[in-house]
């Protein structure tokens, strides 16, 4: 669903991203763990076609993302770490919104429906956002993945800011959507909720994706181990 082939990002003589190959399947978690300048947000912005690849290639479900990029972002969902919704609109609103430039509509019941499926609650839907938590936008925005019927979520650091709570119904929420088959590619600093969360684990550095694990193969103290090793190498 999610494809990179060869994909790289180059400033000058700065590299950003280097020579990335990698393939999410449609119902998979695949989770990049690495410190600031990684190359995680990079690799996203470059799926989401907010800048161009130097070399290579980001593919969404067989499209190119360059140059194909209306098709390719129709598949998409984007949270960022400063989720963007309109704080003067209440949720529901939003959800609209989102949902038609999407180029979905839905009626009200329809609507309220998906934001009860993310577990927002019903008095909030009709409140403004700009009264909402992290937590309470981040469902909105999940809400407009499913009115969207997004195949494919990107995520940077969604988990950053959230109580424990919260990160763990978020978390639970992203479950029930790769259960549905929708492929998620996420960028996060947080070991525990990315070993609980994902089917894989990639390891970068430096632009570099150092290595991959499949989280069944690997309790959360030995990935901690793996990582830093990396960090220091």
């Amino acid at each position: 669903m999610l494809e990179a082939k060869n994909l790289s990002k180059n400033y000058g003589h700065y590299t950003a991203l280097s020579q990335l190959n990698l393939s999410i399947e449609a119902g998979e978690v695949f989770c990049l763990l690495g410190a600031n300048g990684a190359g995680k947000t990079t690799t996203i912005h470059l799926f989401l076609n907010f800048i161009e690849p130097s070399e290579g290639e980001a593919r969404v479900n067989g499209r190119s993302v360059v140059d194909a990029p209306h098709l390719a972002r129709a598949e998409l969902a984007y949270i960022p770490e400063r989720v963007n919704v309109y704080d003067q609109l209440t949720g529901v609103e939003n959800l609209d919104f989102f949902a038609q430039l999407g180029g979905q509509r839905h009626g009200r019941s329809e609507l309220l429906d998906y934001l009860s499926q993310v577990g927002l609650p019903a008095r909030a839907a009709y409140q403004r956002v700009a009264t909402y938590s992290k937590g309470m936008r981040q469902k909105v925005c999940l809400a407009i993945a499913l009115a969207k019927q997004a195949r494919a979520l990107l995520l940077d650091e969604p988990t950053s800011g959230l109580d424990p709570k919260a990160a763990n119904e978020f978390i639970q929420l992203l479950g029930d959507l790769a259960e549905r088959g929708v492929a998620i590619l996420m960028a996060t600093h947080d070991l525990f909720r990315a070993r609980e969360v994902g089917h894989r684990v990639g390891i970068m550095k430096q632009g570099h994706l150092l290595e991959t694990v499949p989280t069944s193969s690997i309790s959360a103290t030995d990935l901690e181990k793996l990582y830093l090793q990396h960090m220091h190498d």
